[in-house]
């Protein structure tokens, strides 16, 4: 399978699975997501799982086998996950890290794909006397590897003496915006809740010409980042239904619709009339076990699973995933995006021709996505309700 068609299958699962965390987890607050991160954590886990769990997993990540999920995960660190800020670029940052009971170690099967393959950080723990120090090496690596944006992936009393195994992803993205926002233009405007009430929040715009496409109802702002000098293009795009409480239906269509952001992203920039965005600011976590349970992914998380390609002992026997702890962070202004994570290709098409002058008011409430254009890859998912709220 090539990386594009890897990539298509990725994406598939991302919409997904941030459908059911929009619709569900957070239907009452902001948030984002990196669907990306949790995958990344599924992988490590796929790899050292065989049996019915093995298949289960493989299904739920859309992957044939641990190999091509293994060299599809490899090749996207390599490719898209690079910094790029040394040549002008967004500054990246994508880390794997694992926890072992220092009383086992790891087969070395799934050693050679944890060192070699997710380029994971080995640490032996005390899960059994010292499991509260674990807890807070684990939130310090990821504090120190989302350059401090999150500061408690596992929250206290998540790890007991019963813990075996942890395995961490994090995530960091900062990018200035190609054609950053004046903010002295910066000024309060109305923003309509889905309560139907509004508040008064401060919305950045611009005049000049920007990446917009209008759809049946909804409309598809895309901003550029900096590039580097790399091929390598990173993009936020702002999903905002004509709709004032259109969101929830604009959700359900953005996850569920095969191919969806291959038709539905502007790819020219056109006249502007009224333009305006809020700035916002999101925190947001979730325990994402009962979201994958929801979703058909079940196994790994029962007493049935079989995850006894992990470590060499027949402690493996009796292994199962307990949790899987996700945290999130993204802040746009005038000057760009910055965000993070920490979980413990596909082709353009034409854009409509428009010549008249478009609107694009983020007056309400909207999805957004981080997305890296030559490969397709979404980083960031999420939505904005209230931009007054920095939950």
């Amino acid at each position: 399978m090539d990386l594009r068609e890897s990539i298509g299958n990725q994406n598939a699962v991302a919409l997904g699975l941030s459908k059911h965390v929009l619709l569900t987890e957070a239907k009452t607050s902001n948030s984002v997501l990196s669907p990306l991160s949790i995958q990344v954590v599924l992988g490590l886990i796929a790899a050292g799982s065989k049996g019915p769990t093995l298949d289960q997993l493989l299904a739920f990540l859309k992957s044939k086998s641990n190999d091509q999920f293994s060299s599809f995960s490899s090749e996207l660190v390599s490719v898209v996950f690079a910094d790029g800020s040394v040549s002008g670029g967004p500054r990246l940052s994508f880390a794997n890290g694992v926890w072992v009971d220092r009383s086992l170690s790891l087969k070395p099967s799934f050693k050679q794909v944890v060192d070699n393959v997710y380029k994971a950080a080995s640490n032996q723990a005390d899960f059994q006397t010292k499991a509260v120090e674990v807890t807070n090496e684990v939130n310090a690596w990821a504090e120190k590897e989302t350059s401090g944006l999150i500061k408690e992936v596992l929250p206290s009393r998540s790890v007991d003496a019963t813990t075996r195994l942890i395995f961490a992803n994090a995530l960091y993205f900062k990018g200035a915006w190609n054609e950053k926002f004046d903010a002295s233009t910066t000024k309060d405007h109305d923003f309509y809740l889905l309560n139907g009430s509004s508040l008064h929040v401060p919305f950045m715009t611009s005049k000049k010409k920007q990446f917009i496409s209008a759809f049946n109802g909804f409309k598809v702002l895309g901003l550029p980042y900096k590039q580097g000098e790399d091929k390598r293009s990173f993009s936020m795009y702002f999903f905002l239904p004509d709709a004032k409480d259109g969101l929830p239906a604009l959700a359900e269509k953005v996850g569920s619709e095969s191919g969806f952001l291959d038709h539905h992203l502007p790819q020219q920039r056109v006249e502007v009339g009224d333009f305006r965005i809020p700035k916002f600011k999101i925190s947001f976590g979730f325990e994402a076990s009962k979201t994958l349970k929801g979703l058909g992914l079940v196994l790994p998380f029962s007493g049935e699973g079989d995850l006894t390609e992990m470590v060499d002992s027949s402690v493996g026997q009796n292994l199962y995933v307990s949790s899987i702890f996700h945290k999130t962070f993204i802040e746009v202004n005038e000057e760009g995006t910055e965000a993070a994570a920490a979980s413990a290709g596909v082709v353009k098409l034409r854009g409509l021709l428009n010549t008249e002058k478009l609107d694009f008011v983020a007056d309400h409430p909207f999805l957004f996505l981080i997305r890296e254009d030559m490969t397709g890859i979404v980083l960031f998912i999420g939505h904005v309700l209230d931009p007054s709220q920095a939950n």
